[in-house]
Order: C-alpha cells, then structure tokens, then sequence
C-alpha cells in the first residue's frame, strides 16, 4: 500500500507516496528488451544504407521509453507526510518539480472531508481547518483514498 500509518503514545504519523508498478530492476529490463526486440528487424537490413535510416528512429524509440521511464520515476518522488498529535497537526509535501508546502493547523479544529464528485479525482480526500483546505492523497487509488478518509477521520476523532 502507498501509504503507511503508525501510531505512537504522543502523535500519529502518515506517510504517503505515489505507486510505483516497474522497479529499478523491472526498469532495466524493458530497456534491454526493448532494444532486443528493435535490434531483431534491424538484422535484416545490416550492411545497406537502409539501416543508417531506420537506425535514428530505433535510437528515438529507446530513448524515448527511457525519458518516459525516467520521469515516472522521478513524480513518485513526491511524498507526503502527516503529523497529528495533541495540539497541532502538520501536513508536509514534497513535491520534486515544486516548493515543499506545509499546513499547520489544530487538530481539534480540523475534519477530514471526502468528495465523491468534483474534485480533480473522484473520492477526493481534503483537510479542512478554519478557510483553509488541502488536499491530501491525490495520487492514491479510489479504494485507497476511501480508506484514508476513513482512517485520518478516526483519528482526528480521538483527538482530545
């Protein structure tokens, strides 16, 4: 799960990162299939001057599966941390492409809100504090974000 929740006597601290489906191993493979798989008709052409044509096209496609592999890599970077604890409540996120933003609020004064429909994505979770709302979990699955809701409203419940 993307997300991590763990409790201590003092506070309550989430952790939440955007999946990521290709490890850097998984990475290294499609990589080298790819290159195998655009290789293998090349073959046919070794030794004329069609293959000095096609041959910029198959580096493109290579390099471009490695940019898009790479920037993928690069948003799941993105993290975003929770602190609750008796007296205050801070929401941290690091975005790698974006200044690092920060929410401070009291728990006690702050709920949790879920928005089925319109917001950027459905069941969009928010955190809402005097006029001030942020959202949190954007990157998350529908299941998931559902789960958080619930989960951050328990625990702003218990809140004394």
């Amino acid at each position: 799960m993307p997300y991590e929740l763990t409790k201590s006597a003092q506070q309550t601290r989430l952790s939440a990162w955007p999946y990521r489906s290709l490890p850097k191993k998984g990475f290294v493979l499609v990589i080298a299939l790819a290159c195998g798989l655009i290789a293998l008709p090349l073959m046919a052409v070794l030794g004329t001057l069609l293959l000095w044509g096609l041959l910029p096209f198959a580096a493109l496609a290579v390099a471009a599966l490695w940019w898009g592999l790479q920037s993928s890599y690069h948003q799941g970077e993105l993290l975003e941390e929770l602190t609750i604890s008796d007296d205050r409540l801070i929401l941290i996120r690091n975005h790698p492409r974006q200044p690092r933003k920060e929410f401070r609020a009291n728990p006690y004064w702050t709920s949790v809100h879920l928005h089925e429909t319109g917001g950027p994505v459905p069941y969009y979770v928010t955190l809402k504090s005097k006029d001030r709302e942020v959202e949190i979990g954007a990157f998350l699955s529908e299941k998931e974000r559902q789960q958080l809701y619930v989960e951050l409203s328990d625990e702003l419940r218990a809140v004394p």
